[in-house]
C-alpha cells in the first residue's frame, strides 16, 4: 500500500472528463455480489448526442462535483448496489447517470422513466402476443413454433441492463417515487439476484434454448439462453427521487443514498461553461448571482431555468439587443418563475 493516496480508490472522479476508451478494470465486487451470467452482449458506442444534450460539451472546463457525490458513486460501484439520488426538481439528479457513463466510457445510458402506471414488467420486457398471432395468421399456427418468437419480445431498460456485458451498463431509473407503492419491493428480486426469467421463452427452452430478442438500445438485439437473462457485471444504477414518498426499508437496505443540494455558484458556472463555452457579451457571473438570489426568494429554481436565460442573453447579445435593463429584468422574472404555485 506504500505510495497510495486517498485518491487511489476512486473509479469515478466527477470532473466531467470524457473517457477516450472504456475503463480498463473495475474493482472486484464483494463475494455476495458476484454474478456469473454467460454469453456476450454488445452495447452501442454512440448515444446519439444524448449525453452532450444532458450535461453539455464540457469544453475542457473542470466540473465541481456535488458534496459527497464522488464518494457515494464510488461506493455504489464497489458494492454493486443501486444509488438513490434525492433532491429538489432541477438539481441535476438525472444528469449524474450521464456523467458516470461519459467519464467511465460505458456507452449510452439506459433510461427507465417511471410513472404512476409503471409496473416491474415494463422495465424488464414486453411480449407482443397479439402482433405475433396476427403475423402468423391465427393462434393455431403458433402451436409448437418458436422460430419467430424473439421478434415479438422487446427487453426494457432494466431488462437490457441485466444482459451479460463485459462492462456494466449505466441504468437511470427516473423518478421512482412517482411509481406504484409496490414497485420498489417488486424490484428487489431482480436487483438482488441480477437476473430474471422471460416466461414465454422458458416454455420453449428445451426445443430452442437460444433466442434472439430486441433490446432497449436503438436497433439493438441480444441472444437469451434458456429463457433467463443473467448479468455478468451488475449495472451501475442511478435511481432518482423527488422525495414525494419514502421507500420501504427492505428496498433502502439494498441501496446507497445521495442527496443533491441546490447547485451553488461553482456548479452553475461549470454548467454554463459546459453548455456554452464562451458567453461573450454577457455577464454570466452577474446572471448566476441574480439567479441564486431569485431562487432563494421563490423557494428554489431549476438549473435549466438559468441555462434558458443564458441562451437567450447570448442570442440577444449576438444580435446587439441584449441590455441588462428593466425590460431584461422583467423577462428574467418570467423565465425564472417559481416551481410551485404556492410561491410567487
Amino acid at each position: 500500500m506504500d505510495g497510495l493516496t486517498p485518491q487511489d480508490w476512486r473509479v469515478y472522479h466527477g470532473t466531467g472528463e470524457v473517457a477516450r476508451e472504456p475503463i480498463a478494470n473495475l474493482p472486484e465486487p464483494p463475494p455476495w455480489r458476484l454474478f456469473k451470467g454467460t454469453g456476450t452482449a454488445s452495447r452501442p458506442d454512440d448515444d446519439g448526442g444524448e449525453g452532450e444534450r444532458r450535461v453539455g460539451r464540457l469544453l475542457g472546463t473542470p466540473r465541481t462535483p456535488y458534496a459527497n457525490e464522488v464518494a457515494m458513486v464510488n461506493s455504489a460501484i464497489y458494492l454493486r448496489r443501486p444509488l438513490i439520488v434525492t433532491g429538489n426538481p432541477g438539481t441535476g439528479k438525472s444528469s449524474l447517470a450521464y456523467l458516470i457513463a461519459r467519464e467511465l466510457g460505458l456507452g449510452p445510458i439506459l433510461r427507465w422513466p417511471v410513472t404512476s402506471r409503471t409496473v416491474l414488467k415494463d422495465g424488464l420486457y414486453a411480449y407482443d402476443a397479439i402482433g405475433r398471432v396476427q403475423a402468423a395468421g391465427g393462434r393455431a399456427a403458433l402451436n409448437g413454433d418458436a422460430a419467430d418468437i424473439g421478434e415479438y419480445i422487446h427487453l426494457g431498460p432494466l431488462g437490457t441492463a441485466l444482459l451479460p456485458y463485459d462492462l456494466p451498463r449505466v441504468l437511470l431509473i427516473d423518478e421512482l417515487d412517482k411509481g406504484d407503492i409496490d414497485l420498489p419491493n417488486d424490484l428487489l428480486n431482480a436487483l438482488e439476484e441480477g437476473e430474471y426469467a422471460i416466461t414465454e421463452l422458458v416454455r420453449y427452452a428445451s426445443r430452442q434454448p437460444d433466442v434472439e430478442v430486441l433490446t432497449a438500445d436503438r436497433g439493438g438485439s441480444a441472444v437469451v439462453h434458456g429463457g433467463v437473462v443473467r448479468c455478468r457485471e451488475f449495472p451501475i444504477i442511478v435511481i432518482t427521487s423527488n422525495g414525494e414518498r419514502e421507500f420501504p426499508p427492505a428496498f433502502l437496505r439494498r441501496c446507497l443514498r445521495l442527496n443533491i443540494e441546490q447547485p451553488g455558484f461553482e456548479q452553475l458556472s461549470g454548467m454554463i461553461a459546459a453548455h456554452f463555452g464562451s458567453t461573450e457579451g454577457v455577464d454570466a457571473r452577474r446572471l448566476i448571482s441574480d439567479f441564486l438570489e431569485r431562487s432563494k426568494e421563490v423557494g428554489g429554481l431549476a438549473s435549466d431555468q438559468l441555462l434558458n436565460a443564458v441562451h437567450l442573453a447570448v442570442r440577444m447579445a449576438t444580435s446587439g439587443a441584449y441590455e441588462p435593463d428593466e425590460e431584461w429584468a422583467d423577462l428574467l422574472q418570467a423565465i425564472w418563475h417559481p416551481l410551485s404555485t404556492e410561491t410567487g
